[in-house]
């Protein structure tokens, strides 16, 4: 195994690749971001819990992308569910997430809500942006299983045909949120960007490379005293070479600001606009993943 660029802690994505085993992988921890992102709103624990798990999940996905101004949106939502809807994107290293729920009926599912009981019969969305060359990929499964990770695990088997597994941990205390996250996928020959239909999920050396990544516990990936070449090395010290590489920073990113929504206001035509004017003639502009109110004056 090596590792040329120092121990990895919070916010930062750590890139690796067991070539003999055909896989690669990410590993993550979020802290302060992670609390940045959350400190927005005053969510309840439940809340808080959910969406830290989506935001290390968006954090895993969104750093396979190979376009650096490519985006990964997750999307969780439902028409009968408690949390009628939960987005996170990545985009460049930045993150933002935002859930919406009812309050009333979260207090009657009590401290430890199941997915199944905040979403009901819900769906994920999964879609990835490429902007260099303006594609648009999604995949769209069910919300079944215990974990928005189950989820991802399916979305890749049943849209991408990628072997996949994913563990994400959480711990919240006085100190902050602290949430952290393996994603390990399995691409035999090298055959990333083709068709995958051949693959087999049961091919042994996926299976080996998942039994090994399915040890990870829940502590380790939330243990701000080990960097994440600690927690591989513990995973894979028995491989020949496991290749290693420090990958993009996390930080909270809210793309919103007076410029952007003047530019979108400015395609509504002069009678709509008029319309959306307060009483001071300002257009007010609410946006959910920063929890800021924008005033926005146009002629």
């Amino acid at each position: 195994m090596t590792d040329g660029a120092g121990a990895t802690g919070f916010d930062q994505v750590l890139a690796f690749t067991v070539a003999e085993r055909n896989a690669r992988g990410r590993l993550v921890r979020l802290g302060p971001a992670l609390d940045s992102v959350i400190a927005a709103h005053s969510y309840p624990a439940p809340i808080r819990h959910l969406l830290a798990e989506a935001l290390v999940l968006s954090a895993l996905l969104g750093s396979l992308l190979k376009d650096e101004q490519g985006q990964l949106t997750l999307q969780a939502q439902t028409q009968d569910g408690v949390v009628d809807l939960l987005v996170c994107d990545f985009r460049g290293g930045e993150v933002r997430g935002y859930a919406r729920f009812d309050r009333a009926r979260l207090d009657e599912l009590g401290p430890s809500p199941t997915l199944s009981a905040l979403f009901g019969d819900g769906y994920l969305a999964i879609t990835f942006d490429l902007a260099t060359s303006g594609q648009r990929y999604q995949g769209i499964v069910p919300l079944e299983g215990d974990t928005l990770a189950a989820a991802c695990e399916s979305y890749f088997v049943q849209s991408e045909q990628i072997p996949t597994l994913i563990r994400v941990a959480v711990r919240s205390d006085a100190n902050g949120c602290v949430a952290g996250g393996l994603l390990i996928q399995h691409l035999p020959e090298g055959e990333e960007g083709r068709e995958r239909l051949h693959v087999q999920l049961d091919h042994p050396e996926w299976e080996h490379t998942r039994i090994m990544g399915g040890s990870i516990s829940p502590a380790e990936l939330v243990d701000s005293a080990l960097d994440l070449e600690t927690v591989l090395w513990r995973l894979f010290h028995e491989e020949r070479e496991v290749r290693v590489e420090q990958g993009v920073r996390i930080r909270k990113g809210c793309r919103c600001t007076n410029e952007y929504y003047r530019s979108v206001l400015s395609r509504f035509g002069p009678a709509e606009r008029a319309e959306m004017r307060d009483d001071d003639g300002l257009i007010l502009v609410d946006c959910a993943f920063c929890s800021r109110v924008f005033e926005i004056e146009l002629d």
